[in-house]
């Protein structure tokens, strides 16, 4: 079977990079993702390289093809190829020489069905040779391609021994790629390993998470993790009330023309209560994702307020999250509240502490507490321009004297 032809494949920055790297000699080839997804017909995000050339080779070749080089992996054997701005993972074949489950010592090969072995899922050991397109499958990929099946290579025990990580990446490729059932040998391994995921660093965990979160229909797949006890071991608190609270929220989303989102989805999953900032530190979150998280949970302001009331008051994105994941809105109320905030910047009170010490108040609380009624009123008549909120300055000092 040949590649098809794609868009990726094209440009003269590519092909001076392959004949760098000897494609035309055999010495290198497309491989994983960009030649699965061309496959199955969607966009290419991002394009690797295999090469039977060591790591100091590759580096040599690409300098002195003028080609930026940027070592980003050595010791397994990965350099960057960066072209037109666009980076290309350029790895030499590997074979695992130990796993403990969470990183792995590799030696180099030359061997290449011996680097697809070392691969998670069939459909993601595919290779291809630039030059004629010819796919080498040394494991059923395509097949299970054809089934849109996602299956460990060989036995999934070993795998998931290998990398834990590849319980929640099951999950993930299942459902951003499977139909039907999930595989019933991966999942039965995923369920009884389900326990070594706490090995796993929680930015591991949290970042595979949201990845599954993020895809067009996450909740069937999770409503199967829950099932199957997956996530008990790092996430007890999940049951599924989330399950359901996420089933709701893409159709929603489409409705309101709002792109999917893994923090606003696990939002939904997390029982109502005092829980955002423990969790987000558990999994190590970043400030920005916690301090969302937070917000989403809040009660106030409530969100019956007018939507550009509300977004000054949290933020526009908190405001966003917090509309489409209320039950007390429809999916067609939460669209037209939604939607006016659609390209709406939050103004500055047009109004100064300064304005007010030069009108005659003194400075210190009593500016404070006169600037909040302003604001106040300000927000209350949507926002009106700096005349207005001059006049209501000058209201406000009038009925304080």
């Amino acid at each position: 079977m040949k590649l098809p032809d794609a868009p990726w494949q094209d440009g003269e920055d590519m092909r001076r990079l392959l004949a760098t790297l000897g494609s035309a000699e055999g010495d290198t080839r497309f491989v994983g993702g960009c030649v699965r997804d061309t496959m199955f017909g969607i966009p290419v995000a991002d394009v690797d390289l295999a090469t039977r050339l060591l790591p100091e080779e590759v580096i040599r070749r690409l300098e002195e093809a003028r080609i930026k080089a940027v070592p980003t992996g050595l010791a397994h054997g990965t350099v960057t190829a960066v072209i037109r701005g666009k980076p290309v993972e350029v790895t030499t074949l590997r074979r695992d020489v130990s796993t403990d489950g969470r990183r792995a010592t590799v030696a180099f090969t030359d061997d290449w069905r011996e680097d697809a072995g070392r691969r998670d899922f069939t459909i993601n050991a595919l290779s291809a040779d630039p030059a004629s397109g010819e796919i080498f499958d040394y494991f059923g990929g395509l097949d299970d391609l054809e089934a849109r099946r996602v299956r460990f290579i060989g036995d999934p025990l070993t795998r998931i021994a290998e990398d834990h990580l590849r319980i929640l990446r099951f999950f993930r490729f299942y459902a951003r790629f499977g139909e039907g059932a999930p595989d019933g040998d991966g999942l039965d391994a995923c369920t009884r390993r389900a326990n070594d995921l706490m090995a796993l660093s929680r930015e591991r965990i949290a970042g595979e998470l949201l990845r599954l979160l993020a895809l067009p229909d996450p909740a069937p797949t999770v409503r199967i993790m829950i099932e199957r006890g997956i996530l008990k071991p790092v996430l007890p608190e999940i049951d599924m009330g989330g399950v359901e609270r996420l089933a709701t929220l893409p159709p929603r989303e489409r409705a309101a023309n709002v792109a999917a989102d893994g923090i606003r989805r696990f939002a939904a999953l997390l029982p109502r209560g005092e829980m955002a900032a423990d969790l987000a530190s558990r999994l190590r979150l970043s400030n920005a994702q916690r301090a969302r998280l937070e917000c989403i949970e809040r009660s106030e302001p409530d969100n019956a307020a007018p939507p550009r009331q509300l977004a000054y008051r949290i933020g526009a994105e908190c405001a966003v999250d917090r509309l489409l994941l209320d039950p007390r809105f429809d999916a067609e109320e939460a669209a037209a509240r939604v939607a006016a905030l659609a390209s709406w910047q939050s103004p500055d009170l047009p109004v100064r502490g300064g304005d007010l010490v030069a009108a005659g108040v003194t400075a210190g609380p009593d500016v404070a507490r006169l600037l909040r009624r302003i604001e106040e009123r300000w927000i209350g008549e949507d926002f009106p321009d700096a005349a207005r909120a001059r006049a209501i300055m000058e209201e406000e000092l009038r009925s304080s004297v």
